[in-house]
């Protein structure tokens, strides 16, 4: 091993140690800092994220890949509506595969914790760039600049520092070689035995476009710490983010004498997809799939011989039982559901609340009362302008606007009440953001097929159901028929809570209980938080754990008589 490399371990010791750690014991730890703020960064730092952000418009972004046949890019700003102008190269997928292979055997017989030490750089590079990050992931996500600063950048590095600690651990509790001895017929054999960690096969990371770092970081650290080569698939309108991401991990890799190609960029159209020629290949082994869950249970249902990870979409429901503080607890709500404009996959898109009303700490509201305290709260944030600028952010994609317009449409017809009307705020920074704050409507179990799937966009329903009781019944049976990442619920009654929390375990559903405050009830923290269960529909893994990387490598051994053993 050369001087590099040790001083290379040496140098991210502490802080893989430190997340091991953290996951262990599940406690709040980064090593990132994910305020914006200047009196962290100094003033250049951000100055010059947003200068070098505006230099990759307009212009080729220069990757240099195999099997280059084309350009592409087709990626527009939801704050400005204008295209970004930038082109990537569009590769031969078998040209991209067969540098892949060619760069695997000499990171594979890596040793594990060079590879986990190449991979931490990977996360201090990352970090040092997100600035620049922050802009490229508004600007195709629509994510406000604090949460693209924060959500998408130390959030993120934090989830790919925690999946590395899981590789860690589970490449570690392997040994490199035993002594085994038995007595076989009064006879004692001694044998030395090696295991060797055998990677899987080249990984391919298939993003989303909301979140694209958030869920790719993970994926790919698991992937390339357990020695595997890994192909990162962007979601056409969201390309950026992950080529700057693909551009700095391959600077890593060559600065420290690695083949750049075990990481590459695939890129594609809408017209023209090629998720599914990489997915076919038998070079590709593991499959990380972050997206709609019309492709993921395909993909569920067809990929078999090889290692499938999926993250799809759930109806995230909030049950509200009873309270201690009305406004409170529904400002949480609305917070959670104007965040980002709920194009996250842990916005609440369904709130049950009893028909006949609920106990707070001072005496018995109507259901009326309760949804209109939820509107009212919706409609502080969307009314003050700056204030929904940094939580709703820009809507990304045409979609969302068709979901709402789609939901409105058929509460319409079906007669139901709508309580607050979507519409869009003005921005204070770019008068031409696509922006929509939330639709909210009012119904009943009987329509459930209104909000039985999930709607990616600003769509809320408050449903009025026979009791409390009942109110947890279908947000259980919803998470276990229909998926679901993050449940919510607001009661004081212990009994209550005590007798649905298994119901909510065996659904797979994660429940938050009675959050109120600063903390967006939806985040979740990495080392801390499990993000999806892999027990109902909404996806097949978890961010992370061990499960999530312990098989992206086998166990290879071999055995021999000891030399020198007594036969």
């Amino acid at each position: 091993m050369s001087e590099q490399l040790k001083q290379l371990i040496n140098k991210h010791q502490t802080t893989l140690s430190a997340a091991i750690e953290a996951i262990r014991t599940r406690h709040n730890w980064s090593p990132f800092q994910d305020s914006p703020s200047s009196k962290f960064h100094g003033e250049e730092k951000p100055k010059a994220g947003k200068a070098a952000f505006v230099a990759r418009c307009h212009r080729p972004f220069d990757l240099k890949l195999p099997g280059i046949n084309d350009w592409v890019g087709g990626e527009v700003s939801p704050f400005t509506q204008e295209p970004l102008g930038i082109t990537y190269p569009a590769c031969d997928p078998q040209a991209i595969i067969a540098a892949a292979k060619a760069a695997a055997p000499q990171w594979a017989k890596t040793t594990a914790e060079t590879r986990l030490a190449v991979c931490v750089e990977m996360t201090e590079q990352l970090y040092a760039r997100n600035f620049e990050m922050a802009h490229a992931i508004m600007h195709v996500a629509g994510q406000s600049y604090t949460q693209a600063f924060s959500g998408s950048g130390p959030n993120a590095l934090d989830r790919g520092l925690e999946a590395l600690a899981y590789a860690a651990e589970a490449m570690r509790h392997v040994p490199a070689s035993a002594t085994y001895s038995r007595n076989f017929a009064g006879e004692q054999v001694l044998l030395t035995k090696t295991y060797n960690l055998i990677p899987r096969g080249i990984g391919l990371v298939i993003c989303c476009a909301s979140f694209p770092t958030w869920n790719a970081y993970p994926s790919m650290f698991a992937s390339l710490a357990t020695g595997n080569p890994v192909i990162i698939k962007p979601h056409p309108n969201a390309i950026l983010p992950m080529a700057i991401a693909v551009e700095i991990c391959r600077e890593v890799l060559e600065k420290f004498g690695f083949d750049a190609n075990l990481i590459t960029l695939a890129v594609d159209t809408p017209s023209k997809p090629i998720a599914m020629t990489y997915i076919e290949n038998p070079a590709v082994q593991i499959i990380d799939f972050t997206g709609s869950p019309r492709f993921g249970s395909y993909l569920e249902s067809t990929v078999k011989d090889k290692l499938l990870f999926t993250e799809t979409a759930g109806v995230n429901s909030v049950v509200v039982a009873s309270v201690d503080n009305l406004q409170e607890s529904m400002r949480a709500i609305a917070r959670g559901t104007s965040l980002f404009s709920a194009q996250m996959c842990t916005s609440p898109q369904v709130v049950y609340v009893p028909k006949d009303g609920i106990a707070t700490g001072t005496g018995t509201v109507s259901f009326e009362e309760v949804a209109q305290t939820l509107v009212n709260e919706i409609e502080a944030i969307a009314s003050n302008a700056k204030m929904a600028a940094a939580i709703m952010g820009a809507i990304q994609g045409q979609v969302s606007l068709n979901v709402v317009a789609s939901a409105h449409e058929q509460a319409q017809a079906k007669g139901l009440r709508i309580l607050r009307e979507a519409s869009p705020y003005q921005h204070p920074d770019f008068p031409n953001a696509r922006t929509l704050s939330p639709l909210v409507i009012a119904t009943t179990p009987e329509h459930q097929e209104m909000y039985a799937q999930e709607c990616f966009g600003p769509v809320l329903f408050i449903v009025a159901t026979e009791d409390a009781d009942a109110a947890a019944y279908e947000a259980t049976e919803l998470a276990r028929t229909k998926g679901t990442i993050s449940c919510y619920m607001y009661a004081t009654d212990d009994a209550y809570v005590d007798r649905w929390l298994d119901a909510y375990a065996q659904a797979g559903a994660n429940l938050t209980l009675n959050l109120t405050g600063p903390m967006w009830i939806n985040f979740a923290a990495a080392y801390s938080d499990y993000h999806v269960t892999g027990l109902n529909p909404a996806g097949n893994a978890c961010l992370a754990d061990l499960a999530f990387v312990s098989a992206r490598f086998r166990i290879v051994q071999h055995r021999r008589p000891t030399t020198g053993a007594a036969s």
